[in-house]
């Protein structure tokens, strides 16, 4: 009876192994359209790797994640020994195998922009360090993950901070550098016709519309949407670019399950930049025939720049008061940006939207201009008259340099500010105490901050001193020598206090 079982026992055993087989064959087929489908198959077989590397990675197939740890410990010995091309090469092997991975992109990114770059002090090679870390992200990390918020917010933080702000002591050659690769699109200080690039009807705008679709991955379309709603934004800036990948994230992104820190973290780089584009998002050319530039106000979106506060207020309600605390400040600093910048239309609206919004914000007696000087006070030390009397030179001296570099505006407003702060100064101490602590005409300062610049030791570029002595009517000076300034104030045509700054 036994031998019996025993005989059918290993034919049994084999047809339900051959059963089951072909049980797992059919649903194989299903797991393997779903992970298709899902975009869950790490199949994609390493470029340009060794071939132990290739073979390992192939025979190996589910067991990738231990390669990826041994690379991973192999890239950070690397960098520790000062071996970055060797880390790099790694790193690339390390995304391949990891892919849709969002951490291994945003640690390898931010490797070369953040820690490898300040390994160097040549400042172009430092750039070329945080220019891979965007093209990391840009070209091959979204590829793999396009609706991933957290490459996105990365990538417009990386344009919005290491680019855009002054923390890196190579901030100034980071941008200069950055309007050096937009001008292969946009050329030097012109206006984008967006329709031209997006259906491009001349070869030049065919391949410059080709540049910024292959080589900086930007659709024109996109762009010319974030410029109606945020805009107009000067391109050649990283502000705008920030803004332009964290809207893009958040429209890539809409219809996922995201997760709303990351939601708030892409609107959070929106407002911010918007803040930063306000401030000094307009190019100002000093030389017409260099591609040198300094930077602008641009006045004409403080609007819009308020308008992003108010609409992160409402969308993340529990962190509505921080955000209305930031934008109340954002509306005192725009007043005061207006004031100096012979806004004064503009400035009005804007003092009274701050009363209205924040009441309390601005003393009920206060006027406009006795708000716009008193934040110099604050700086300025109150009635001290050495202090005060730097501030005025300071003025002239930001006046005089905004008239060489054809600011005309912000140059108005920098003499009419120091003629309302020195009257201001004047009847605080009195004539009583005017002898002892007043001040001297204001003509006398203008003067002799005008003679101090225009001394060969103050160190202003020959284009700029030119350009100052034209614009306020002085002779040329002799080659080697000075000819004394007018004693008499230059008129100065009235500013234009509507519509946007213009593009100088």
């Amino acid at each position: 009876m036994k031998g019996e079982r025993s005989k059918f026992y290993k034919p049994v055993l084999i047809l339900l192994i051959i059963g089951f087989m072909i049980s797992v064959s059919f649903t194989q087929k299903t797991l393997n359209a779903s992970r298709a489908t899902m975009g869950l198959t790490r199949l994609t077989p390493l470029e340009n790797a060794p071939p132990v590397l290739a073979f390992t990675t192939v025979a190996l197939g589910g067991f990738r994640g231990l390669i990826a740890n041994a690379l991973w410990i192999r890239a950070n010995d690397l960098q520790e020994e000062g071996k970055y091309f060797e880390m790099v090469q790694l790193a690339d092997w390390i995304t391949k195998l990891q892919p849709h991975f969002t951490t291994v992109w945003i640690h390898q990114a931010w490797n070369m922009a953040y820690n490898i770059s300040i390994k160097f002090s040549d400042p172009h090679e430092r750039w070329l360090w945080v220019l891979r870390g965007i093209q990391l992200l840009r070209d091959q990390g979204l590829k793999f993950n396009p609706n991933e918020p957290l490459i996105y917010r990365e990538l417009a933080w990386f344009f919005q901070h290491k680019l855009g702000a002054f923390l890196d002591e190579n901030h100034n050659e980071y941008k200069q550098y950055w309007a050096a690769e937009m001008n292969q699109v946009l050329g030097y200080n012109k206006e984008i016709n967006f329709d031209e690039l997006i259906h491009p009807q001349t070869d030049d705008a065919q391949r410059r519309s080709s540049i910024l679709r292959e080589k900086f991955k930007m659709d024109p379309v996109w762009m010319k949407e974030v410029d109606t709603i945020y805009g107009p934004l000067e391109w050649h800036l990283p502000e705008a670019h920030a803004i332009y990948w964290a809207y893009l994230g958040l429209e890539k992104t809409k219809n996922e399950k995201m997760k709303k820190d990351d939601f708030v973290m892409l609107r959070r780089v929106i407002f911010q930049s918007m803040q930063l584009a306000f401030m000094r998002g307009r190019l100002i050319y000093p030389d017409k025939n260099s591609t040198e530039f300094t930077y602008g106000p641009n006045l004409s979106i403080v609007k819009k720049a308020s308008d992003t506060y108010l609409q992160m207020a409402d969308l993340v309600p529990e962190m509505r008061d921080n955000i209305l605390n930031g934008h109340k400040n954002f509306v005192r600093t725009a007043v005061y940006f207006l004031f100096t910048h012979n806004r004064m239309t503009a400035a009005n609206e804007w003092f009274s939207y701050l009363r209205k919004q924040y009441p309390g914000s601005v003393p009920d007696n206060m006027t406009l201009d006795d708000y716009a000087i008193s934040k110099v006070y604050e700086d300025s030390g109150g009635t001290d008259p050495v202090r005060i009397r730097s501030a005025l030179e300071g003025m002239f001296e930001s006046s005089f340099l905004n008239y060489a570099i054809g600011n005309e505006e912000l140059g108005l407003g920098y003499e009419r500010f120091a003629e309302k702060l020195w009257t201001r100064f004047q009847e605080a101490v009195g004539k009583m105490s005017a002898h002892r602590v007043g001040l001297p005409p204001l003509d006398d300062i203008r003067r002799e901050v005008l003679k101090r610049m225009l001394e060969p030791d103050f160190g202003l570029e020959p284009v700029l001193l030119a350009q100052l002595r034209t614009r306020l009517g002085l002779p040329a000076a002799p080659a080697g020598t000075n000819t004394p300034p007018s004693t008499t104030k230059t008129p100065i045509p009235p500013a234009s206090t509507n519509g946007p700054v213009k593009k100088q």
